[in-house]
């Protein structure tokens, strides 16, 4: 694979960023009235408005250019087709098979895995429907209520994000606690606020021995005996997504409550997977069969629409055109509805273990930049505290804006004011505000001369800061599906682009590996010689702090 630096668009794109970078956007807008419609796209009930970027048309083709030349339409053809891409682990990359609803197979080592895929679907709506319906009785013939869910990673971030982004599609059946953090804080407050005799336990662990996961497990079952149940009542209370069966059957959980999980699904990709099995219990299944259509008219998208009105690839070579010829250092992600709050989380999951990487597929060290970091939260609260750096910090930070255009019980001032924030958020980012007309506005204020330039030069806003607006019609499953599916391919497009492999995450491993050794050294089972100096002195403080008295 050829470095992609030495791409002929590469060194067009480096002429043209030296021109954009002596241009205003204020003035193309000026210059352009068709501006804004000509920098637009849609698909799948989404709205992109991608005009308030520093892009002239010429940067736009060379950036598909660009995008075409590093092979990114065969690297996704080879992905939906069950290709080994990820190829450090030997595995196809097949999250999109998990919601592919078109009757075609999917082959992964000779084997169509979709009578697989669809027959755990019809597994997990009969279980769904057993909860919901009260058929699943608890030990002492209750039925359940509550529902805590115990995960780390894509195995806990995405369920119970999706769950809160849908919240207004809620089951009315039953509650679902979501629990990751290894802080026995959290487990003990979530089980201390259910009872055990209306509760079930989902336990989601591909290998069954995550530290964190396992370990809340543990106490959730110590929890459950010490509250009356026996081990033979386990499983009616406790169910598990794992492909370790041996592990799952051990601790109590009776084979039918176990749900697969494939190695051709990475952890940040299995939302769409039985790893879903919570936000069927939260939505009910036929809401979380509407995500998965979501996310399959996306893949569609993806891979029938030119690139140049694509959503993921536009939105992927305009985040490659920031992080290569701008330097910015970051993306923040702004979404004004408050039940989409947890989406900046999971596309920073999504993205920096995708492709925080600093070595390409073929094993050579990059000499340009690859993944960003990715960060936000709650539109209008950021405007009161974070958006100051974006609007006259140093640094560029592209911005995602979204917005629904309706949301569930509307009051039209408050979603009006919603809507005006938005749009005057990527308005002023764009346009900013001189220093004459800060100075303008300050007369008449009774301010000496040079107090009103100090004050204007400090009131001025550089503007010319990029943003994408993104917009839907109403938040519903169907849509947000779509909306996560496009962040998927949007970092898989520059993954490509940047010859990374967006799907393993050895960084991560290797922090595992790491944690669970100093934990062997904190309970005396290996020698502190093991460690560093460092580490040595933070194990012995933390003994000497839990020592018994």
């Amino acid at each position: 694979m050829s470095d992609v630096t030495q791409q002929s668009a590469w060194a067009d794109l480096s002429k043209l960023a030296e021109d954009v970078k002596q241009t205003h956007m204020r003035d193309w807008f000026d210059a352009d009235p068709s501006r804004a419609e000509a920098m637009q796209a849609q698909g799948c009930g989404i709205f992109l408005d991608y005009s308030k970027n520093r892009v002239t048309k010429d940067v736009l083709t060379a950036l598909f250019s660009l995008a075409k030349a590093q092979g990114v339409d065969a690297h996704r053809d080879a992905m939906f087709n069950g290709s080994t891409i990820n190829t450090t682990e030997k595995r196809a990359v097949l999250h999109t098979a998990l919601r592919n609803f078109s009757g075609k197979p999917v082959m992964v080592d000779g084997k169509d895995v979709m009578p697989e895929v669809l027959a755990t679907l019809e597994k997990m709506e009969a279980f769904t429907q057993s909860i919901h319906s009260g058929a699943h009785k608890g030990y002492t013939g209750k039925s359940i209520k509550q529902v805590v869910a115990i995960g780390i990673g894509g195995s806990f971030l995405g369920p119970k994000i999706m769950t809160e982004a849908l919240k207004p599609y809620t089951h009315d059946a039953v509650k679902v606690h979501f629990v990751a953090n290894v802080d026995g804080c959290h487990i003990h407050d979530v089980l201390a606020s259910v009872d055990h005799e209306e509760t079930l336990i989902v336990m989601s662990s591909k290998s069954f021995t995550t530290q964190e996961t396992l370990q809340n497990t543990l106490s959730a079952k110590a929890w459950f005996l010490k509250q009356g149940g026996k081990q033979e009542d386990i499983a009616k209370h406790f169910v598990a997504v794992s492909s370790n069966v041996k592990a799952a059957t051990e601790f109590g959980i009776a084979e039918e409550n176990i749900f697969p999980m494939w190695d051709w699904v990475g952890g940040r990709y299995s939302l769409w997977s039985a790893i879903g099995l919570p936000i069927c219990l939260a939505l009910g299944f036929e809401n979380f069969k509407g995500l998965l259509d979501g996310a399959h008219a996306m893949d569609k998208h993806f891979c029938e629409t030119p690139f140049e009105s694509n959503l993921p690839v536009i939105l992927a070579v305009l985040g490659v055109w920031y992080r290569n010829f701008f330097d910015a250092q970051s993306h923040v992600l702004l979404p004004y509805y408050h039940y989409l709050r947890g989406l900046p989380a999971y596309v920073q999951q999504l993205d920096m273990e995708s492709n925080g990487k600093q070595v390409t597929m073929d094993g050579n060290v990059v000499n340009w930049q690859t993944g960003p970091i990715i960060w936000g939260s709650e539109g209008t609260n950021g405007q009161h505290s974070f958006h100051q750096l974006i609007h006259q910090g140093t640094s560029i930070i592209p911005a995602d804006f979204m917005l629904p255009l309706n949301v569930p019980n509307q009051d039209d001032t408050h979603h009006a004011m919603l809507a005006s924030n938005c749009f005057g958020q990527t308005q002023a980012l764009m346009q900013g505000k001189t220093f004459a007309e800060c100075y303008a506005d300050l007369d008449g204020k009774g301010l000496a001369e040079d107090e009103r330039k100090a004050l204007a030069q400090h009131k001025t806003m550089p503007g010319n800061k990029p943003s994408n607006t993104i917009m839907f019609d109403k938040l519903d499953p169907f849509t947000l599906g779509a909306l996560v599916a496009m962040y998927e391919h949007k970092v898989f497009v520059q993954g490509v682009i940047w010859q990374v492999n967006s799907f393993d995450q050895w960084g991560v491993e290797l922090g595992k590996v790491l944690g669970n050794q100093v934990l062997d050294g904190i309970q005396g089972k290996v020698n502190d010689d093991n460690f560093d100096a460092s580490t040595q002195q933070l194990i012995r403080r933390f003994r000497n702090a839990n020592a018994p008295d």
